[in-house]
């Protein structure tokens, strides 16, 4: 059973800045993609950013040049750096991995999520 563990989330003031980290519990190459997401309060989950195994990112407009999707291999952790930080980006940021299994002529998608971390800027 794969497990998700973000860390890093609290409180700043606006304009700073924050790393949340996710680690999972087995090798994070196992995973076509892993992400970021993030659900404000009355709001639906949005996703913030990805990252392909082969390296790519791409990100929500809301977020690009402010916000960064990085990894370490050796630790299997995935980390969201948050600089520019608005009030707006408050809210409880989730990580998920997606794997992609062959099944004969089917793709089979396994999503997972971790339990979540807070987030929130004050103005």
């Amino acid at each position: 059973q794969v497990q998700l563990v973000e860390s890093g989330g609290g409180l700043v003031q606006a304009g700073g800045s924050l790393r949340l980290s996710c680690a999972a519990s087995g090798s994070i190459f196992s995973f076509n993609r892993m992400g970021w997401y993030r659900q404000a309060p009355g709001k639906g989950r949005e996703r913030v950013g990805i990252l392909a195994r082969g390296g790519s990112t791409d990100y929500a407009d809301s977020v690009k040049g402010r916000f960064t999707i990085s990894r370490d291999n050796a630790k299997n952790t995935v980390y969201l750096q948050m600089n520019s930080l608005k009030p707006d980006d408050t809210a409880v940021y989730y990580c998920n991995a997606v794997e992609v299994v062959v099944a004969g002529h089917r793709d089979i998608e396994y999503d997972y999520w971790g339990q979540g971390t807070q987030v929130t800027v004050s103005s």
